[in-house]
């Protein structure tokens, strides 16, 4: 039976599967707010019922000590490779509310978009993967690859347990390669294949200098500021160009490959455009194009900062404690141990020796991803890809961090393709996120052929085919 009759079997029922998208939606799934407990627990609910409606065998929770990831096999495809699917079930918070349109959890279509936290990072594209799976079952009564389903529960909160699980259920987990349903396109026009990503570091500093708030009147002039002194360490991370001024860490930054900017000249960027979208103002490191500091590039942010009396009105008062939430995306050739000392000791340089320090580090750094090029997940996708656009696909790298991507290849050896369909204008992260039905529709067409062609490969030739990717990467 031909691929196209599972693909035309799914555009046919659009309407169901959005039905279902919906109510995956619905479920309010934030796992970084320990007062959506419930919705969590109803996330894993709904996906280990849908996974068993869909023919999948073994399903179960894979606990690692935080929010459990749910999982499910079919491994009836003898002889052919096993691909781990990913994608994760938990969503960030949907703070600001009053800035939502519609509530966040009540997905709404508008003008060809679905809105609802969650819906573009990343249950869209998350859906049509488990959909792709349930359509070769149901259809052709078989896939053309054996499949493990692995949905996390703390991406968003850069999958603080994975590690655990996966050393705890690493022989569940063996396969030959893993596809995510992470990852977004990198533009709406131009069919891109994503071939890596940055790593993160994240860390919350604190700052005393007194034991208490004092009186601005009766101690300005003559006592430490607690905000004053954030200020200016903070102020000292990067230079007056931009660019990243903590001495341990330039000196041991790679530097960035021929190969690597002539890739990413390759993508078509309007940087003019990209700033004024979001009403920014341009400022980065020089030397580099504007996509060449969103990839190759470290990048080493203040999400947040405060101390002090942040209320209505005004409080004439010195803070005696300050704090700063950092993060910092790093490179290929950076090493997050490396990185998170060279961080530190400039912190306690930088502080005041009368002023106490602390730096709460929670360990969740992850090193960059690199796909290699050659590898037959690739070259899956471009056949795919190209078919469908009459476009080569451009290969680009990610600014953003998608943890699993290291973890499954430092502990199980196995390389990821992200194969998502979320855009980059659809407001991840913020108030009034969306998915375009088009990428569902694109997406309900794609992914069956991506695992076709995968499956046109014995077991053996993906393997000996990704060896030789990796090999010719090194």
């Amino acid at each position: 039976m031909s691929v196209d009759v599972i693909v035309q079997d799914m555009l046919g029922r659009q309407d169901e599967i959005l039905d279902r998208l919906c109510a995956f939606l619905r479920i309010p799934s934030v796992s970084t707010d320990p007062a959506f407990g419930g919705g969590m627990r109803d996330a894993q609910t709904f996906l280990v019922d849908w996974l068993k409606s869909m023919g999948l065998g073994d399903v179960q929770l894979l606990d690692g000590g935080g929010h459990p990831a749910v999982y499910g096999a079919w491994n009836g495809a003898p002889g052919k490779p096993t691909l781990l699917i990913y994608g994760h079930y938990d969503v960030q918070p949907p703070d600001p509310l009053e800035t939502w349109v519609t509530p966040p959890f009540e997905p709404t279509i508008r003008d060809g978009r679905l809105y609802a936290r969650g819906a573009s990072d990343v249950k869209g594209s998350t859906a049509i993967a488990l959909e792709t799976i349930a359509a070769f079952l149901k259809v052709r009564g078989a896939c053309p690859v054996n499949v493990k389903v692995f949905l996390e529960g703390e991406e968003e909160t850069n999958s603080p347990s994975l590690r655990a699980i996966v050393e705890q259920y690493g022989d569940l987990l063996q396969a030959d390669g893993m596809i995510s349903a992470d990852g977004a396109r990198a533009h709406p026009g131009i069919p891109t294949i994503n071939v890596g990503s940055r790593g993160i570091v994240e860390f919350e500093i604190s700052l005393r200098t007194a034991d208490k708030d004092v009186h601005s009147g009766r101690y300005g002039g003559a006592v430490r500021n607690a905000a004053h002194e954030m200020a200016r360490i903070i102020a000292s991370l990067h230079d007056e160009g931009g660019a990243i001024a903590i001495p341990g860490m330039v000196a041991a930054l790679p530097p960035v490959s021929v190969n690597a900017r002539a890739e990413t000249a390759r993508f078509p960027f309007d940087e003019d455009a990209f700033v004024k979208d979001v009403g920014a103002r341009a400022h980065g490191e020089h030397g580099f194009s504007m996509r060449e500091q969103l990839t190759l590039r470290p990048a080493l942010d203040v999400n947040g900062m405060w101390g002090g009396y942040n209320g209505f009105g005004s409080k004439t008062v010195i803070p005696s404690t300050a704090h700063a939430k950092l993060s910092l995306r790093i490179v290929l050739g950076q090493d997050p141990d490396q990185v998170s000392e060279a961080l530190k000791v400039h912190l306690r340089t930088i502080c005041p020796p009368d002023v106490d320090l602390s730096i709460d580090d929670p360990g969740t750094g992850s090193r960059a991803f690199n796909l290699p090029t050659g590898h037959p997940l690739v070259l899956a996708a471009k056949k795919v890809l190209s078919d469908a656009t009459g476009q080569e696909p451009v290969l680009v790298r990610l600014g953003a961090s998608i943890p699993i991507t290291v973890i499954f290849q430092e502990l199980l050896g196995i390389q990821t393709l992200m194969f998502g369909f979320s855009l980059p204008d659809e407001d991840i992260h913020a108030p009034n996120e969306f998915f375009r039905l088009a990428s569902l529709a694109e997406g309900l067409s794609a992914w069956p052929r991506l695992l076709e062609q995968v499956g046109e490969h014995s077991a053996d030739e993906f393997r000996s085919m990704a060896t030789a990717a990796e090999k010719a990467l090194t």
